[in-house]
């Protein structure tokens, strides 16, 4: 027996639950769309002789009580940001405005270049490790990084009149 028309029977009063678990009309409504569709991806766990309502109740519950602690967390997490960010020395002019236009450069290049930059250049996983991730050989993780950092060389960003008098490289005259 298909499960999808028999919850259409329990959306009413999962919603009031859901209603009381949250009290807010709009997280109630998240909360339900979620629990539905944690029952239909588990569709094949549940047991027809089983009390589909109390199935869909206890999904409901956990899936309440996993959102809590997430959002419990992540308050501490943005706290602890917070605290480490208020000591430290803030950046100069001259970095801030490099990092953001470093930053659009970067978002301005293809999804799968951005990708490998982001893991091999920021997040310092290795070709094979960034390869095995996104699925793919270890040749396209180099072609995909050489053109990114390709791309960035020729952005605005990254050109060298941009750079500070100071960090530039000495000219000297030829004749």
């Amino acid at each position: 027996m298909a499960m999808h028309p028999l919850l259409k029977d329990h959306i009413l009063p999962l919603r009031r639950y859901a209603l009381a678990l949250t009290g807010n009309s709009d997280q109630s409504d998240d909360l339900v769309q979620e629990t539905l569709a944690r029952a239909i991806e588990g569709a094949g766990s549940w047991d027809p002789r089983r009390d589909l309502r109390k199935w869909l109740f206890g999904i409901m519950h956990n899936t309440h009580v996993s959102a809590v602690r997430r959002r419990v967390l992540e308050g501490e997490v943005a706290g602890q940001i917070a605290s480490l960010a208020s000591e430290a020395v803030p950046a100069s002019q001259f970095t801030q405005v490099h990092f953001s236009e470093t930053i659009a450069s970067l978002m301005r290049l293809p999804d799968d270049q951005r990708e490998v930059m982001v893991l091999i250049a920021v997040e310092n996983f290795s070709y094979k490790d960034a390869a095995e991730l996104l699925d793919i050989p270890v040749g396209t993780v180099m072609s995909r990084l050489a053109r990114a950092r390709e791309a960035l060389r020729g952005s605005p960003a990254t050109s060298p009149s941009d750079a500070p008098a100071a960090n530039r490289p000495a000219l000297r005259l030829v004749r």
